[in-house]
């Protein structure tokens, strides 16, 4: 009985070839977009499970009142995690990560690499499932002068000889033994890091943080022991940095979040995760679910759109015995043996794309071929799909009476209403919908990027200061501005793309107990920076050591600041921190520049001396007599005075970029995935407009015989389905339109939703349908009646 059927179907798809070609050409483009965005899916919701005990793996955050709402963050303080280990018995572990302040230079012979690292406590490799490919995970961080290279590094240090023993020097202070090489990082983990550095280094670097308790720079995990309520917990570590500080000086309270919900759960409301990366998780399911369903909507269309062809041959069987069952066994079969044709094909997409594909999102995905675990999940999707895309048209093939279709009574269903112009419309309204969130996404993207960012980005680059730059950069400076290379340098406590340093607690002449919990951005900055970054100083003016000695404990403030505190003359404003500090007076106000997210309104800043300490060096770079030169010159510079580290330069036109990659992405992808929808409605639509001038042939050559034109017997065929994409075009718009009004809310900054959206979806969607309608329709309306009526 399976080999009848199979031979059966096999005729079948060999008979009908172009529309056997459009479903399995539908299909698989369909199924090849529904597994990369499922690879990637499985990438994000896996993201940091992967460590053992991970039900029982927390992150540490805060929660406070800043700026009128309440804020969470994840960065604590250095003693709470030796702390919440000792005084609290619920906790098993608890290990500090410091990701932020290991970038050092690291040697080994005559090899020299600027690369980041983390300092960990020695409990680190029994929370976290990163393994060590030599040495004892136990004991790798036991003491101060070891080091763990990642395989990656030890490659590039040592070649092909074994690393383990090895030296290497850091920051030419230091000389560490490597204990430990670890299998380089998956592509589904929140760490980034090349080395792991023992917490204990980091205490040697930086002796008076060990008991601060208000200065959050690391993160804290724990693990809580089995059986532990989570509730519980937070409700008895709450206060624990408040107990620890005098009274007032603090107020956040502590509390545990789920490390496996870190990652998808990132964006805070009110104190509380609420979403985050989950969002797009959500929508991309939504788009694969899409794509699948207009896939199957092809071949359920095409399969009943050819029931008159195959009305008699179902006649036929029923009368020589066939029993219903068994066509509806043979249609189904017919559907699940095109879908693993087009399911193979469908790998193969996959594979040719994959590369481009992990371009767009930014993350490694691959195909596990060895894995059998795969292979069966892939052969159930793809059945899934044949049996989703033809179980309509076999009970709607199977039910058919044999006398009617013998007798030739047999008739289509001409209603106005059918499954399949529900189908064509419902595919269409997906199509559509995709579009307009398409050019929505691009709008919002475009809208951001073309704010003011309150500086000139143009030739600005900047270089982290590590090694001998900080003890040089007078020279540095001189030799970057007599050499021609740049045209002005400024050195800043951070890049103007990132913010470094913020606190909470400043007071002034009119302030009130509330304002003591607005939050400000710490910004440190020499009397170069306005000139260097071609700032606007809106009152007062810069700061100018030379001419000025009183300007050590000068600041310059933003336009947001100055309104947050409410001073209608801020110029000579006396501010001071009541967790202590220098008082701090006014001399300037500039105009607000971006400093983090475009998408939301700039946050109040103090701008002063060198309290916070100078990390980096500007410059802008001389375009004139060649840009490529003068960079080159600078790099000449930098490496004559910090000869051990590398010229890292960066770009802030190309930082700045960065800050819209992740919206970029969604609309790359979003557009991706709609022009998809698409072409897999057109390929349908193509299909069916197809099997209609065949079916219709003989009505088309009488209509030309009696006189009617190309143009009449075109629009004949084709107004009927530029109808249902009309009927799809009004139906997607308030649905667009709805998802696009939410996802924009999130943001501070956006545009409004435009008319014209409307407009240019509607007209490139009939442009598209007509285009794809009309090639068979004049094919078809050109067609020789007399040869047509001949062969009828």
């Amino acid at each position: 009985m399976f080999r009848v059927n199979f031979r059966l179907s096999l005729r079948s798809l060999l008979k009908n070839k172009l529309y056997s070609f459009i479903n399995i050409s539908g299909l698989a483009v369909g199924l090849a977009s529904a597994i990369l965005i499922c690879l990637w899916i499985q990438s994000e919701v896996s993201h940091d499970r992967f460590h053992p005990n991970i039900d029982r793996l927390y992150l540490l955050n805060n929660r406070d009142q800043n700026n009128g709402g309440v804020y969470v963050w994840n960065y604590t303080c250095v003693p709470l995690g030796p702390a919440i280990q000792k005084d609290y018995p619920e906790v098993e572990r608890a290990v500090r990560v410091n990701n932020s302040g290991a970038n050092f230079l690291i040697s080994a012979g005559d090899k020299h690499f600027s690369i980041h690292g983390n300092f960990v406590d020695t409990g680190f490799f029994s929370l976290f499932n990163f393994p060590l490919l030599e040495g004892n995970p136990s004991t790798a961080l036991n003491s101060v002068k070891n080091i763990v290279l990642t395989q990656q590094l030890a490659r590039k240090l040592f070649g092909n000889e074994d690393p383990m023993g090895r030296t290497v020097r850091v920051d030419s202070v230091d000389y560490l033994t490597v204990t430990g090489v670890l299998k380089d990082l998956p592509a589904n983990t929140s760490f980034q890091f090349d080395y792991l550095l023992p917490f204990s280094y980091f205490l040697k670097i930086f002796p008076n943080g060990n008991n601060n308790w208000g200065n959050s720079n690391l993160l804290t995990f724990v693990t809580l022991k089995p059986g532990v309520p989570l509730a519980e917990f937070d409700k008895k570590v709450a206060n624990i940095i408040i107990s620890h500080l005098k009274p007032g000086e603090a107020t956040n309270k502590v509390f545990a979040q789920p490390y496996k919900d870190a990652w998808l759960y990132s964006k805070a409301e009110n104190g509380q995760y609420v979403g985050g990366r989950i969002e797009l998780v959500r929508m991309f399911i939504l788009i694969a679910v899409f794509i699948l369903v207009i896939a199957c909507i092809n071949f359920t269309n095409l399969s009943t759109a050819r029931s008159e062809k195959r009305a008699r041959e179902v006649g036929i069987r029923k009368v020589s015995g066939a029993l219903r069952s068994s066509l509806i066994v043979q249609f189904i079969g017919e559907s699940i043996l095109l879908a693993l044709i087009a399911g193979i094909l469908s790998v193969g997409i996959v594979q040719l794309c994959l590369p481009g594909f992990n371009e767009v999102v930014g993350t490694r995905l691959s195909i596990d071929y060895g894995n059998p675990w795969y292979w069966m999940w892939t052969l159930l999707f793809v059945v899934l799909t044949g049996v989703l895309a033809g179980i309509y048209p076999a009970f709607y093939l199977s039910s058919f009476q044999p006398v009617k279709v013998l007798k030739g009574s047999f008739k289509p269903v001409k209603a106005l209403l059918t499954p399949r112009k529900i189908l064509v419309v419902l595919q269409f309204t997906f199509a559509i919908a995709l579009i307009i969130c398409t050019i929505i996404v691009e709008g919002q993207i475009r809208f951001a990027e073309n704010r003011d960012a309150g500086y000139r980005r143009d030739n600005l680059a900047f270089l982290i200061m590590f090694g001998d730059a900080r003890k040089n950069y007078e020279l540095i400076k001189k030799g970057l501005l007599s050499s021609g290379a740049a045209t002005a340098v400024a050195q800043t406590s951070a890049p103007m793309t990132e913010s470094w340093g913020n606190s909470n607690g400043f007071i002034w002449k009119e302030s009130n107990t509330a304002d003591t919990k607005s939050n400000f951005n710490l910004f440190s900055a020499d009397e170069d920076f306005s000139a260097t970054m071609n700032l606007q100083v809106l009152q007062g003016r810069n700061i100018d050591y030379d001419r000025y000695k009183t300007d050590s404990t000068a600041v310059l403030l933003n336009e947001t600041a100055v309104k947050m505190m409410r001073l209608k003359h801020p110029i000579g404003e006396i501010i001071r921190n009541m967790y202590g500090g220098p008082q701090l007076h006014v001399i300037g106000v500039i105009k607000d520049f971006i400093l983090e997210n475009p998408y939301e309104p700039v946050a109040p800043m103090i701008i002063a001396g060198p309290v916070m300490g100078y990390m980096v060096v500007n410059f802008r770079i001389n375009e004139h007599p060649s840009y490529g030169e003068n960079l080159a010159k600078a790099e000449r510079v930098f490496t004559k005075y910090n000869p051990q580290y590398p010229f890292n330069v960066r770009f802030y036109d190309k930082e700045y970029e960065l800050k819209f990659a992740d919206e970029l992405r969604v609309g790359t992808l979003v557009g991706l995935f709609a022009s998809l929808t698409i072409f897999i409605s057109c390929l349908g639509l193509f299909g069916l407009v197809a099997y209609m001038a065949e079916s219709r042939i003989k009505e088309i050559g009488i209509r030309k015989v009696l006189g009617a034109s190309v143009t009449n017997i075109a629009g004949l065929l084709s107004k009927e389905f530029l109808r249902l994409v009309c009927i799809s075009f009004v139906i997607a718009s308030p649905i667009a339109w709805l998802v696009m009004h939410k996802w924009l809310a999130s943001y501070s900054y956006r545009i409004a939703i435009e008319w014209w959206v409307f407009v240019v979806t509607g007209f490139v969607s009939l442009v598209i349908a007509l285009a794809t309608v009309s090639f068979q329709a004049v094919r078809a309306a050109l067609a020789n009646p007399v040869r047509n009526l001949r062969t009828e």
